[in-house]
């Protein structure tokens, strides 16, 4: 049986640095904690939003790659920092935000990035794996976006975004649990979105296809085949004939938490060329 499988951390230098920026993204000097920011997609979104102006906090169950991160943005003229965080701990969140605050001020932007990815038919999976899952991909979205609401909600502003997986609304072999879970952490968001949509705070998903990541290659998932589809596993290819990188979620990320998305909140943006045919 595969087991639970963490992305390794995957350097700054990965994001594609000509990435162009248009003007008036309004992220000027605002705090925005990053999870899973050490990955593939969390380092793309952290850079983005250090380019674009933000004060970073990158956050990562790899405390030192992310502080590699953060020190490397440093060095590049932004302001950045970083702290080691397991998202599953409550009282880990809440002290890390508490310094986070002290440091940088109120946060305003959260995105949460942190994940696992499990693979293996469901008579295969132990307990144990199904709460670990679980434990990652849903409760550390919920212990992150309660701490970091409490903190928007008196300032009246703020913006979440939580990165889960066109999995939560396409049924994939062998991915029940974690489609599970990337359904429960959509949904989650998009009623947080309702909850604070009175305190002027939107709540967005953004739900990934294949995207070229550490966690893909290790999975072992082939792009030809994912482009091309596989029949025998009722996996439709897709239709733009390219795999995501790191950065089109960063693109997409940053528009949601930007002033260009302050009308939209509850949505999910399906960001996949088009693989799951979403409405």
């Amino acid at each position: 049986m595969n087991r639970l499988r963490v992305a390794p951390a995957s350097p700054a230098a990965e994001v594609d640095p000509t990435w162009p920026l248009p003007a008036g993204w309004g992220l000027n000097g605002q705090t925005a904690l990053v999870t899973g920011a050490a990955g593939g997609i969390g380092t793309a979104i952290t850079t983005a939003l250090a380019r674009a102006g933000a004060v970073v906090v990158a956050l990562d169950h790899d405390g030192e790659r992310a502080h590699e991160l953060a020190a490397g943005l440093t060095t590049a003229g932004h302001t950045a920092s970083a702290h080691r965080l397991d998202v599953t701990d409550p009282a880990a969140v809440n002290a890390v935000l508490a310094t986070a605050v002290a440091e940088h001020g109120p946060p305003r932007l959260l995105v949460n990035v942190a994940g696992l990815l499990h693979h293996g038919p469901v008579t295969d999976f132990s307990d144990a794996d199904w709460h670990r899952l679980f434990s990652v991909n849903v409760d550390g979205v919920f212990h992150l976006c309660r701490a970091v609401a409490r903190q928007m909600i008196p300032h009246r502003q703020g913006a979440i975004v939580t990165i889960t997986s066109n999995a939560a609304s396409v049924p994939r072999l062998g991915l029940a649990a974690y489609a599970a879970s990337k359904a429960a952490a959509t949904m989650f968001t998009r009623c947080l979105g309702l909850e604070l949509a009175g305190f002027g705070i939107r709540c967005n998903v953004i739900a990934p296809g294949s995207t070229d990541t550490p966690m893909l290659r290790q999975a072992g998932h082939d792009p030809a085949s994912a482009i091309a589809g596989v029949p025998e596993q009722f996996r439709l290819g897709i239709p733009l004939r390219r795999i995501a990188t790191p950065a089109d979620v960063a693109a997409a990320a940053l528009f949601l938490l930007s002033e260009h998305a302050r009308h939209i909140t509850m949505q999910t943006l399906h960001l996949d060329g088009g693989a799951s045919l979403a409405d």
